[in-house]
């Protein structure tokens, strides 16, 4: 039996399109493609609006944080913090405070504390955040450290952003306690900070993506590298991937193919189309990200809505040679560091782990 079109919307374009390939009615068939295609224009044209309107109340400077609560608003109606709401109402506090201010703190320490600034406030946003990786959080709050990193703001747009933070947190708040007040009612983030220990895999991965995306931000920007978020990203796809592994070869070719493809295309597009359509380029990519449920159309998607606002900074040909050249840092990195820090996980932890 056909689920309601409703229900359907809810659910991701991977378990969509297995339902496609699972059946054998044409009618079937197209009536879950629509509701994919109806999904993905749903929540591009929400982004659009929603973004818009805290854009134009709160300054165009604090547009990233806009899009990261958009990210974090639908994220947080299915996956809560594995603990009780009193307290994740709390720590939902604390992760936007840490998005607003250490990124304008890293904007101005000296270089000598980057990293440790940068380490202990991923570490805190993945406990907070993270405890089941398989389910997404691990990225989407990456994403949003990594994107505020690379823009942060002072004086008067820092007070607006905290303002901005504010609302969402109303918001994100809202929808925390209305999907999530009922569960783990007898955990307490406590429980979830002592129950920390390196012989279990999810904390080695936290463990892993806090260092590394520590490591390849402070370098981006101690060496000025422009756009140095696009590194970040990068580097932080191939670290995210669940369960912990130490071989990230795979992914590191998917990131590079991804983004070689996605920005190939941005330029071909770009220069075949009308100036007008231009700034229709970032909503089309999120339109087509809708669709894809392989990690390297993803990554190419992703191109679209980055190179549409690097191209207005570095031109065409030059955002789209420093979204290559950026993407080959950050996997290179990524591909590296996870290979050594398997090493020395193998010799000190991996061993007590398996012994258990």
């Amino acid at each position: 039996m056909t689920m309601k079109f409703y229900d359907a919307l809810q659910l991701d374009p991977s378990i969509l399109k297995r339902k496609i390939a699972a059946s054998d009615a044409r009618r079937e068939k197209t009536y879950y493609w629509l509701a994919i295609a109806v999904r993905s224009v749903l929540i591009v044209a929400f982004a659009i609006v929603f973004i818009s309107l805290l854009s134009g109340v709160f300054g165009a400077d604090n547009t990233p944080l806009a899009v990261a609560l958009f990210c974090m608003m639908l994220g947080i109606r299915f996956v809560n913090f594995e603990y009780c709401i009193g307290d994740s109402l709390v720590t939902l506090a604390a992760v936007l405070a840490i998005l607003v201010l250490v990124p304008s703190a890293a904007a101005v320490l000296p270089p000598v504390l980057l990293i440790p600034l940068h380490f202990a406030a991923f570490l805190a946003l993945l406990c907070m955040t993270t405890q089941r990786p398989e389910m997404g959080n691990g990225g989407l709050y990456s994403f949003a450290y990594i994107y505020l990193a690379g823009n942060p703001v002072m004086g008067e747009a820092l007070v607006r952003r905290g303002l901005l933070a504010l609302v969402g947190y109303l918001i994100c708040g809202a929808i925390l306690f209305a999907k999530h007040r009922d569960q783990h009612r007898a955990t307490r983030f406590h429980h979830v900070v002592r129950r920390f220990d390196l012989s279990v895999p999810v904390h080695l991965w936290q463990l892993r993506m806090a260092l590394g995306v520590s490591l390849v931000l402070s370098a981006g920007q101690v060496f000025g590298v422009e756009r140095f978020m696009w590194m970040g990203f990068a580097c932080a796809s191939l670290l995210s991937e669940y369960p912990y592994s130490g071989n990230t070869f795979t992914r590191f070719w998917q990131r590079i193919v991804g983004a070689v493809a996605g920005s190939c295309g941005f330029f071909v597009l770009y220069l075949l189309t009308p100036e007008a359509f231009h700034e229709w380029m970032g909503p089309l990519g999120g339109l087509c990200l809708g669709f894809c449920t392989d990690y390297r159309y993803k990554t190419a998607m992703n191109c679209f809505g980055a190179l549409m606002l690097g191209a207005g900074i570095y031109g065409l040909q030059g955002a789209v040679v420093l979204r290559i050249v950026d993407t080959l840092l950050g996997v290179t990195f990524g591909l590296a560091f996870a290979a050594i820090f398997h090493r020395l996980a193998a010799v000190r932890v991996l061993p007590a782990a398996e012994g258990e």
